[in-house]
């Protein structure tokens, strides 16, 4: 949590189902992933990789980027946010706990792309539409 390193970053886990990721988006923070276990597509400003374990994806101030598991099982990547508290702030607000170790997912409905960016606005993230890559 922010409140652990006085603001200076968000450690995040992030546990990813087949076929789901983040919409595009960009902040004002820094971020990097670093993949577990799994595979990533991760893209930033319009250049698309596939990161395994053990690689690392660096997301530079006001970058346009987005990521999804491209797999047919879970992955799993640690995500760093510098400074600490916009990220941590929006995953509180729009975000369900799991239990540590947990892989099931419950089964969603489509996202309110709306909320989530009206709410992603407040943390100051702003989500992208699709053709902005």
């Amino acid at each position: 949590m922010t409140r652990d390193t006085d603001g200076s970053f968000t450690l995040t886990e992030c546990l990813t189902a087949p076929g789901a990721g983040a919409p595009l988006h960009r902040q004002d923070d820094e971020e990097a992933f670093l993949v577990l276990c799994g595979r990533y597509e991760i893209t930033i400003n319009g250049e698309t990789r596939i990161c395994e374990a053990g690689d690392f994806a660096y997301v530079p101030p006001k970058a346009v980027h987005t990521f999804r598991n491209p797999g047919d099982k879970p992955a799993k990547m640690l995500i760093v946010n510098l400074p600490g508290g916009m990220h941590e702030g929006f995953f509180m607000t729009v975000g369900d706990p799991v239990k540590a170790g947990d892989t099931a997912y419950e089964d969603m409905g489509p996202p309110d792309f709306g909320l989530l960016a009206q709410t992603a606005a407040r943390f100051g993230i702003e989500i992208l539409p699709p053709q902005a890559a």
